[in-house]
């Protein structure tokens, strides 16, 4: 074995987590994820937490949406709901052995399995903002991956855990440090009420009033490296133009443009891909308002992989989400997705808060 993914699983459940004894745990992967995923559950066995598995097949979510009806796209089993109500912590193992196996299904089928797992969303969200409950998601590297970034599947893990820090003598201190550094510019952050992004095609404008900037640090993302908050759902004015491609369930949107009035988007353009663009804003009530606006701090990664975990924390760009707002942050925007969209501001990008310059080329001048 690999001996990093011996760390990587070390990390997730000691820091990532900090899975207790006695504690459920829910442990969810693909096929091509076992290696982590059975490092992940002998040591929370060793932990004498109580983990459960559920193992998924990928080439079955295609069987469902090209076959069955919207009653059974809509379903989810009752045990589910039990997990999600049970369980202390969950660890999603992401890694598919085929990123476009949803390439050509129908968006409005994506769209109703979106709107069937909100439910076992909002028991999670609910739990966890009582602190009932807490969660990570991570990426383990699969060929399927590696081609999507150009890389060959040796490159991309080199990538993967470069990213993050599993190549440090001691990670978990590296990660509290990123912690402590983070939190001092939250702190900043929390004394302003309203922001303005400025960069190529993109002036935006928001209040985050009564809102709180959360600091991402590797407890519910590995790798991490952001900071987050939500907006007042109406306060959103202007538009932004994201500089790289938007990817919902392994399809590409490119050059998406969204235009914002009262908070709500009320144009969306895309020279490719446009039709699944609006039908995603078509999801729900809370689907053309914005849930999460981000700034990427992650300076290790340094390229685009079309893995939102890791493209979304580029160190120099911000990304913005449409849907469900994070409890954490205070946002208060409800909706079946939660969708980011990546937008650089390494080449003279600004940040304004409450008038004040705060953010320029991609980094922070706080």
């Amino acid at each position: 074995m690999d001996q990093r993914i011996k760390k990587h699983a070390e990390v997730l459940l000691k820091y990532s987590l900090d899975l207790k004894k006695g504690e459920k745990l829910l442990l969810k992967g693909d096929l091509a994820t076992l290696p982590l995923l059975n490092e992940c559950y002998r040591l929370a066995l060793q932990r004498g937490a109580f983990p459960q598995t559920i193992i998924v097949n990928e080439e079955l979510a295609e069987i469902l949406l090209k076959n069955g009806n919207e009653e059974q796209i809509k379903y989810v089993p009752a045990d589910q709901y039990t997990a999600a109500e049970t369980v202390d912590a969950s660890l999603t193992l992401w890694g598919e052995s085929n990123t476009r196996m949803l390439s050509n299904v129908n968006p409005e089928k994506i769209k109703l399995r979106a709107q069937g797992l909100s439910r076992i969303k909002d028991i999670m969200f609910a739990r966890e903002a009582k602190n009932e409950f807490k969660w990570c998601l991570t990426v383990y590297p699969t060929q399927a991956h590696a081609q999507d970034a150009n890389m060959s599947l040796s490159e991309f893990e080199d990538f993967v855990y470069g990213a993050s820090l599993l190549d440090e003598q001691d990670p978990i201190e590296k990660w509290r440090q990123i912690e402590r550094e983070q939190k001092k510019i939250c702190d900043v952050l929390n004394l302003k009420k309203r922001f303005r992004v400025v960069s190529d095609g993109t002036d935006l404008k928001m209040s985050v009033e009564g809102r709180k900037w959360v600091n991402c640090c590797g407890h519910v993302n590995f790798p991490d490296g952001e900071i987050f908050t939500g907006p007042v759902e109406d306060s959103v004015e202007g538009h932004i133009r994201f500089s790289f491609p938007g990817i919902y369930g392994g399809r590409e949107i490119e050059n998406i443009i969204l235009t914002f009035e009262k908070g709500k988007v009320i144009k969306a353009f895309a020279t490719k891909g446009e039709e699944l663009l609006h039908q995603l804003l078509e999801t729900d009530a809370g689907a053309r308002y914005v849930g999460e606006i981000a700034v990427g701090t992650n300076h290790n990664i340094q390229r685009l992989t079309k893995n939102m975990l890791f493209d979304e924390k580029i160190g120099g760009t911000i990304h913005l989400a449409i849907g469900r707002s994070i409890p954490q942050s205070l946002g208060k925007n409800l909706s079946a997705i939660h969708w980011d969209m990546l937008c650089d501001m390494k080449d003279g990008g600004e940040i304004f808060a409450d008038g004040e310059l705060i953010y320029k080329g991609g980094k922070f001048l706080l």
